[in-house]
């Protein structure tokens, strides 16, 4: 075991005397006890992550029981909810930060294993990758969806403020009419309530295998919970005696079956980010159309918060990730997982208890949650097309250029947006904001002031509770000299979701004169953005270089 090295040594004698200063037992030494690290992303700020320390202590509990020593540290974690409009740009870095703190505290103390504590929209994705970097034994702990409030017989959540903004700048309520339902969307501890970024990638980690079975969906509320969190405690100590690695369950199988399970459950388009990036650290390259040719097989099952009505603890009550691998299983290829059982014998297990899991021949929507557009604006955009009305499937109009979300609001209140319009956010992207900013806030005031005919495009992302015809990740992004960054007021899009289309109507010569004359935004950096804008600049959000269109 790595940890060998500071028990028996007799040059590692004073780290032995710095450990038991700390509180470790000499009898902690032993050869056959491994170190086991907790990457614990608790904090107060976060509802997701306010319960985590009590998690914890029960992975240590379970640690211990099977012969390990625990040792635990802290891990960031921002609040995508609180720092959306107010400062975005930093969320996504944080992810490459998480990855890095584990990396730092695993390998410098000589761990054994690694536990991660997490639950939120770049937490997880972080340890994920961690996990692939180091490739030493892992499970990765989610902390569960919260559950919403029920009034009156009608579900309140958190997220639901975002609409609420659009529907007070629209002038279809007032602010202290917003205000007065403020606590009725306060719901506790959990992830939130629907299939946004945080328990999209829950359900990402247990099918991926690196979680336990139905740690996904389990509510934080849960007891059970806790006894995922013992029982995690014991299984990575098992996984270091078997010497079974993140790297030997990470496959391009698993991630294969991963993005299928995403595609049927309609889940975040931010997977689109997250997935390549933790595949890239086992050593996998995942393009962005793998993404969109299994989206084309594999039909959208489950119809959940934000593109539905179902929450989370519905899936849980309906079968959970093993209910939505059942009626996936003959699509699903075999790889192991950190359970002891492969994912087709969880799938063949797995119980379908509620029909809101829909069969393959009573889809909610033929095809699964996201599509990949490409035209002369795009080598690639995202959208959630499950979260799309019919008729807006195809559309065209003309354009709304802001450089600023605060703009675009202002716009709203002045009713300067009509339907038919397609409003552009350029200069958004890992380079160009710097940090690629989730934008719910506009989309959802769009949403929130009654629009059904308005569509979005933008070099940014989106939050995975974002609804409409909201286009992001356009590559290349504006910074990087893409045609995003030419578009002008009055220029008419054209939006065609099935034959995957994303245009202006423009000539190639008419976008590459207007390049020339673009002026960059001025933004105020901090440090660690203006590092992260050098690192995506002449290259795109997924880390390659291409030309723009």
């Amino acid at each position: 075991m790595r940890s060998d090295i500071l028990k028996r040594d007799i040059e590692t004698l004073p780290h032995r005397a710095l450990l038991m200063s700390a509180g470790l037992k000499e009898e902690d030494f032993d050869l056959g006890r491994p170190f086991i690290g907790i990457a614990n992303s608790y904090n107060n700020i976060i509802p997701g992550h306010i319960h985590l320390n009590e998690l914890t202590r029960e992975v240590k509990r379970g640690i211990r029981a099977a012969g390990g020593v625990p040792f635990e540290w802290g891990v960031p974690g921002v609040c995508d909810g609180v720092a959306m409009f107010v400062e975005m740009r930093l969320s996504l870095p944080s992810r490459e930060h998480i990855a890095d703190n584990i990396e730092i505290m695993t390998l410098s103390h000589s761990m054994d294993g690694w536990v991660g504590v997490t639950n939120c929209d770049k937490i997880t994705p972080g340890m994920l990758m961690a996990a692939g970097r180091l490739n030493i034994p892992a499970v990765i702990l989610t902390g569960g969806p919260m559950k919403t409030n029920v009034i009156e017989g009608k579900k309140h959540h958190p997220i639901e403020g975002f609409g609420l903004v659009g529907q007070v700048k629209a002038g279809e309520m007032t602010a202290e009419e917003a205000e007065k339902l403020l606590p009725y969307m306060a719901c506790g501890a959990g992830s939130c309530v629907g299939l946004y970024t945080a328990n999209t990638m829950a359900v990402v980690t247990e099918v991926l295998g690196i979680s336990l079975t139905n740690c996904a969906t389990t509510l934080a509320i849960d007891p059970l919970k806790r006894r995922q969190a013992y029982e995690s405690g014991k299984r990575v100590v098992e996984l270091v005696k078997e010497d079974i690695r993140p790297r030997d369950i990470m496959t391009m199988d698993s991630f294969e079956n991963a993005i299928r399970v995403d595609m049927a459950m309609g889940g975040s388009t931010n997977t689109v980010l997250h997935i390549p990036a933790i595949a890239r650290e086992t050593g996998i390259e995942i393009d962005v159309d793998v993404f969109d040719k299994i989206s084309r097989e594999i039909p959208n099952l489950c119809s959940i918060i934000p593109a539905g009505t179902h929450e989370m603890a519905d899936i849980d009550r309906a079968g959970g990730i093993p209910g939505v691998l059942n009626r996936l299983r003959d699509m699903i290829k075999d790889s192991p997982t950190v359970n002891g059982k492969s994912i087709k014998q969880i799938a063949e297990e797995g119980k379908v208890l509620d029909d809101i899991i829909r069969t393959f021949h009573n889809p909610y929507h033929s095809e699964g949650g996201i599509a990949v557009l490409k035209g002369n604006i795009a080598n690639s955009g995202i959208i959630k097309q499950t979260a799309v009305e019919r008729e807006m499937m195809v559309h065209s109009g003309p354009a709304k250029v802001f450089y600023t979300e605060r703009d675009l609001l202002d716009a709203i209140e002045a009713k300067r947006i009509v339907e038919g319009d397609v409003v552009v956010l350029p200069f958004q992207g890992p380079a160009g904001a710097p940090g690629m900013p989730e934008m719910l806030t506009p989309t959802d005031s769009i949403k929130g002031a009654g629009y059904k005919e308005v569509a979005l495009i933008t070099d940014g992302r989106f939050s995975g509770a974002t609804t409409g015809p909201c286009i992001g990740h356009v590559e290349m992004e504006a910074y990087n000299g893409g045609a995003i960054g030419a578009i002008r007021d009055g220029d008419i899009i054209e939006i065609d979701i099935p034959k995957r289309r994303l245009n202006v109507r423009l000539s190639d010569a008419e976008i590459k004169e207007r390049l020339k004359d673009v002026k960059m935004p001025e933004r105020r950096l901090t440090p660690l953005l203006g590092s992260y804008r050098k690192k995506f600049t002449g290259i795109n959000c997924y880390g390659k270089i291409k030309s723009p269109p």
